[in-house]
Order: C-alpha cells, then structure tokens, then sequence
C-alpha cells in the first residue's frame, strides 16, 4: 500500500473555489478509478490558501500507472484541468509508507490536525517503534487517523493525522495526555530524536471520505 499526500496551495481567495470544483468536476470525471481519495482537507490554523489531499494506491508502480491513465482522459485534460491551472501557485507531495493504516474517526464530523515532524538521521526506526509503543497510552485521550513515513519528498519525516470534536476538544486532549506519565515517558526518550515539528489544523471540504 503506497498513500499520497498532496498540498496545493492557490492565489488568495481561491482554496474553497477549488475544493468545490474538485468535489464535482474532479469526483465526477475520476471517482476512485485512478487511485482512492481518503480525505480533502482545507487548513484552518496554518499555511492558508491551500488544499490537501490524501490519495491511496496499491504500489508505487500502481500509482504510476493510474496516473498516467489519468493525464490521457479527456475530461480531465479539457474540463478539470482548465479550471486548476490558472490558480494554482505550488504543489506538493509526499508519497507515504503507512505505519498505522487509516482509522475513520467515529463521530460524523470533525477536526483533523496533520503533524510532520522531521527527525534526526538515521533515527526513523527508533522513533517510530517508541511511538507506535505508546499509542495506547494517547489513544486514550484522542484516536489516531494515520500514521506514515515519508518515502519522497522529505527525508525522514513522519506524518500523522488525529480526529477531534472540536479545537477545544484538541485542546483538552493533548493537555491531558502531557499529563500522563506514560506519554511524558515517550515524550522523554522521542522528544530528543526529533528535529523540527509542524502542525496544520484543518477542516474537510464536502467531498472528503473523512468527514
């Protein structure tokens, strides 16, 4: 299984035009043929002005080859594509190795914040191991969507995705966690291999899978 992460970000005022065009034009013309939509996202705390969305594939080839199937369809080319362009400022990717598989939150609506954070060199396998180790420990105060390492564009790099309610539920969350002494003893041994953390609070658009 290989995910896909992709950032746009367009001309300011643009974001929810193309969201929108994407959950009609876009949906209509690709559905889920050429590779799965997991989640469309617009940020809400973090970089503005852009979109983000989460595609799956069975494999790196299988990416490949959809995508190239998909730059032949003419709808795509004559009727998506023609209102994209003109907004579109950058794109960016990240092709994902999931670690956690992807858990649908329970509640019908939510929050998502998407954290990355850039570890020291060679400490990916370490991190991740005492990582995965305490989830049980911080799933009791919020669930995880996903968790990934970054195959491209950004050497290692872990991702992951949580549900809130709310932000006040976020908020409540992650202050009771710190408080826990088996987090703080992650927190204590992970802390120090991690080089640079960011985090996006975001909403998803209409179309999102992830609701």
């Amino acid at each position: 299984m290989l995910h896909e992460l992709r950032t746009y970000t367009f001309r300011a005022g643009q974001a929810a035009g193309a969201a929108k065009n994407s959950g009609t034009v876009a949906r209509d013309i690709r559905g889920d043929e050429y590779g799965k939509l997991e989640g469309y996202w617009l940020p809400e705390v973090g970089p503005l002005n852009q979109v983000m969305h989460l595609w799956s594939y069975e494999s790196f080839e299988h990416r490949e080859e959809r995508r190239k199937a998909l730059a032949q369809n003419e709808r795509w080319t004559k009727e998506y594509l023609p209102l994209m362009r003109p907004i579109i400022l950058r794109q960016d990717i990240r092709l994902l190795n999931p670690l956690v598989g992807i858990n649908p939150p329970v509640d019908p609506t939510n929050l998502y914040e998407f954290r990355y954070y850039r570890l020291q060199v060679g400490a990916m396998k370490r991190w991740t191991e005492l990582f995965t180790n305490a989830l049980t420990v911080r799933e009791k105060y919020s669930k995880i969507v996903g968790l990934w390492s970054t195959e491209a564009g950004q050497p290692n790099e872990v991702c992951h995705i949580w549900a809130y309610k709310d932000f006040e539920s976020r908020m409540k969350a992650r202050t009771a966690a710190s408080q826990d002494p088996g987090w703080q003893a992650f927190l204590k041994e992970g802390g120090p291999l991690i080089e640079e953390m960011n985090s996006v609070v975001m909403l998803p658009a209409a179309h999102s899978p992830l609701k």
